[in-house]
C-alpha cells in the first residue's frame, strides 16, 4: 500500500526531514516526487495484476496491492481496501475481535476490516462519543491503516503496538507526506527523510502525532544516524517525563478533533 499526501494536508513532524544535504552527484539519493513514487510502486507491484491507483487532484495519491493469495501466510500482512462516502481506508493485518466491534458499532457480520475503520471514523468524526485513542484501545490484533475522507480533508493512519505490522512514512521531493508499508518503496521515494511510523500510535493533520497507549504523554524524536554515517528521519517514542496537562471532554462539539490530550 502506499499513500501520498500534499505537504499543507499532511504535515508530520518536522524531524522526520532528515537535515543531511541531498546528495546532487547521485540522484539515487535524492527525495522524489509524487508520480515518480507511484510509477515505481506500480512497478515493483506488476506481477500483480489487481494492484490500481487513485489520485485526488493534487491532494492526494493512494496506490494499491492485494495481497498476494499465492504466497499467503502467517508472516505476510493482509491488505484490504475499502471506500464510502469519500472516506477510504487501507488496511493491513487482522482483528481478532472484529465480530464483536461490528455488534458493538450496530454493524452487519459482513464488514471486513477496512469496512469497520471506515464506520468506526465516521462514527467519531459525526457523533465524537469518545476519544480516538479509546477507540483504538478497543482493536485486538496486528493491525495497520491509513484513513483519507476527501469531504473533510482528513488524514488518519495508526499502527498497532505489537510490532507485527509495520508502515513507515517520509518526506517527498516535493515536502509530501509517504506512508507505506514496504520498506524499499520508503527509501527509494524519500532518500534520507524517513523512519518507522511509531507503534502503538496515530496521526491526525489536525492534531499530529501521539500515542494511543499513552495519550497524556507527548512525543520526542530519537535521532538516527545510518551505516553511512548519515543523519536520517528521526524515529518518535513515547516521552516519559513529558506529560500533557489537559484532556478534552468526551461528546464534546468537538467531534472528530476529539483525539485525547490538547497539545
Amino acid at each position: 500500500m502506499l499513500a501520498i499526501f500534499q505537504k499543507g494536508l499532511a504535515d508530520p513532524p518536522k524531524e522526520l526531514n532528515s537535515p543531511a544535504p541531498m546528495q546532487e552527484a547521485n540522484p539515487l539519493k535524492k527525495p522524489k516526487l509524487p508520480q515518480e513514487i507511484l510509477k515505481d510502486f506500480l512497478s515493483f507491484h506488476n506481477h500483480n495484476h489487481n494492484s490500481f491507483s487513485i489520485g485526488f487532484a493534487n491532494n492526494a495519491l493512494l496506490a494499491f496491492a492485494p495481497s498476494d493469495r499465492s504466497s499467503h501466510s502467517i508472516h505476510q500482512s493482509r491488505r484490504l481496501f475499502c471506500g464510502a462516502d469519500g472516506i477510504y481506508c487501507m488496511f493491513l493485518g487482522s482483528l481478532s475481535n472484529l465480530c464483536a466491534l461490528n455488534k458493538q458499532y450496530g454493524l452487519s457480520k459482513g464488514p471486513n476490516e477496512a469496512m469497520f475503520v471506515i464506520e468506526a471514523y465516521r462514527t467519531l468524526r459525526d457523533r465524537g462519543p469518545y476519544p480516538a485513542h479509546q477507540v483504538l484501545k478497543e482493536l485486538e490484533g496486528s493491525f495497520g491503516f491509513v484513513v483519507y475522507d476527501t469531504k473533510a480533508a482528513s488524514v488518519f493512519v495508526a499502527l498497532g503496538a505489537d510490532e507485527v505490522v509495520k508502515l513507515f512514512w517520509g518526506i517527498g521531493a516535493d515536502g509530501s507526506v509517504v506512508i507505506a508499508d514496504n520498506l524499499e518503496v520508503i527509501k527509494a521515494s524519500c532518500a534520507k527523510s524517513f523512519a518507522p511510523f511509531p507503534t502503538g500510535c496515530m496521526y491526525y493533520n489536525e492534531k499530529g502525532l501521539m500515542s494511543y497507549e499513552h495519550p497524556m504523554n507527548k512525543m520526542k524524536a530519537m535521532p538516527r544516524i545510518d551505516s553511512e554515517g548519515t543523519m536520517c528521519g528521526a524515529t518518535f517514542k513515547v516521552d516519559v517525563y513529558s506529560r500533557i496537562s489537559t484532556m478534552p471532554r468526551v461528546g464534546s462539539e468537538a467531534n472528530w478533533a476529539i483525539w485525547g490530550p490538547q497539545a
